[in-house]
């Protein structure tokens, strides 16, 4: 007779193992590439995948793309201004950098602006099929 605790733990590595597989063959399927895009501030590499179901068409994506100019000094609280240029071709193939906000616990919403933290917003995420 297989021990309880034995039994569990065998049920626990084939479970794993069954992960694992599935795991392996839906990465394996995804398929991706590369494309780089011009827009009028400078050039974007970004991905392109497949998704798992083969009737969608497969989606460019393209993240961390800037949309405005840091909101600092005299841009700060001001409608956004358009991003600088840039050289070369810029990766956008990875999300870029949050900022999350933790809103101050004050009934006051004047109070409340100036306790607010400072942040950085102005990227999109793009995502096409």
């Amino acid at each position: 007779m297989i021990h309880p605790k034995m039994s569990t733990i065998r049920i626990l590595l084939r479970l794993i193992l069954m992960v694992s597989v599935v795991k392996a063959s839906s990465v394996e399927a995804r398929k991706q590439s590369f494309r780089v895009v011009t827009t009028k501030y400078g050039s974007l590499r970004g991905l392109v995948t497949t998704l798992p179901n083969r009737q969608w068409r497969p989606v460019e994506i393209y993240l961390g793309v800037p949309y405005a100019s840091p909101p600092i000094g005299s841009l700060r609280f001001m409608p956004p201004v358009t991003p600088a240029h840039w050289r070369g071709v810029r990766m956008a193939d990875r999300f870029s950098a949050v900022c999350p906000q933790k809103f101050p616990d004050i009934k006051n919403e004047t109070e409340a602006l100036k306790r607010m933290p400072a942040g950085r917003l102005e990227y999109l995420r793009r995502l096409l099929p």
